[in-house]
């Protein structure tokens, strides 16, 4: 039976999520259970092409991205995978009618990865068009379920809030992605001579956008209201520990958050969610 393939499927996007990202697997706990699955799915699918181009360096990462596209768009198409994860993505896409030019946007932004190591102000508004804030927008698409227009009313924000997120990724991880993968995201930016007053500037464009999103958080139907704003929470914890950083040593180490002060970033996003406190 198809339904049974469907939940081995699912619990593929799980694991995936699981395995890769804590913080966001908070974040789906904290949803209204009907959002997790779907939005595990939209996770999943983002990491396995995230993984190509960050990770596969012993293989043909342009292979496997374009064999990665083609077996999206057949998966959509035919509404079935034999790959577990994109057979959960579809079935996503297609009940809450996520549109082509999202998916097709986050993987245009995938294939960035495959050759740019240096950005420009548009071109690195480009790359976190595709690969956070539409990743925000799929996730949009759950949470408001057929409501276009509270999805209209608010897009501009859930695309601010991907773009915080993503731009913290950038800072967090700017000694990884150049030692690494030799990128550096910020236009014009010399990891040679980063200092503390390179760091403001770059937090101040990310605490724009977290005000931004903090708006539409507030605004969210009340079934994904706690699990975005736990992730905020999340984000903007790590985003407060590298502000109070100094710039030499967030190109030394990597800043994480402990699983004991997620725990009580967690009994406290829950408090204000049930007091209606956002």
């Amino acid at each position: 039976m198809k339904e049974v393939f469907d939940k081995v499927s699912i619990r593929c996007s799980r694991v995936t999520t699981n395995a890769y990202s804590t913080s966001f697997s908070l974040g789906i706990f904290c949803l209204a259970q009907e959002l997790r699955d779907p939005i595990y799915s939209v996770y999943g699918f983002v990491r396995f092409a995230d993984e190509i181009v960050d990770t596969f360096h012993d293989y043909n990462k342009t292979d496997l991205l374009q064999n990665f596209r083609a077996d999206t768009w057949k998966a959509i198409r035919e509404k079935i995978s034999l790959n577990p994860i994109l057979n959960s993505f579809q079935a996503t896409v297609n009940r809450f009618h996520i549109e082509d030019a999202l998916i097709e946007q986050f993987l245009k932004s995938m294939e960035m990865d495959l050759y740019k190591t240096e950005y420009t102000s548009e071109t690195l508004k480009e790359y976190i068009l595709g690969s956070a804030e539409v990743v925000g927008l799929m996730c949009l698409r759950v949470f408001t379920n057929g409501n276009h227009a509270h999805y209209e009313t608010l897009k501009p924000y859930a695309m601010r809030l991907g773009s915080a997120f993503q731009k913290i990724n950038f800072l967090r991880d700017l000694r990884a992605d150049f030692v690494g993968m030799g990128r550096t995201y910020f236009p014009g930016l010399d990891l040679q001579h980063f200092n503390d007053a390179c760091k403001k500037k770059i937090e101040e464009s990310i605490a724009e956008d977290f005000n931004q999103g903090y708006i539409g958080i507030k605004q969210l139907p009340r079934s994904a209201r706690f699990g975005v704003y736990m992730a905020y929470v999340y984000y903007l914890a790590l985003f407060k520990k590298i502000r109070n950083t100094p710039s030499e040593n967030v190109l030394q180490s990597r800043i994480r958050i402990r699983n004991r002060h997620k725990a009580r970033l967690l009994a406290y996003s829950f408090v204000k969610h049930q007091l209606n406190m956002l």
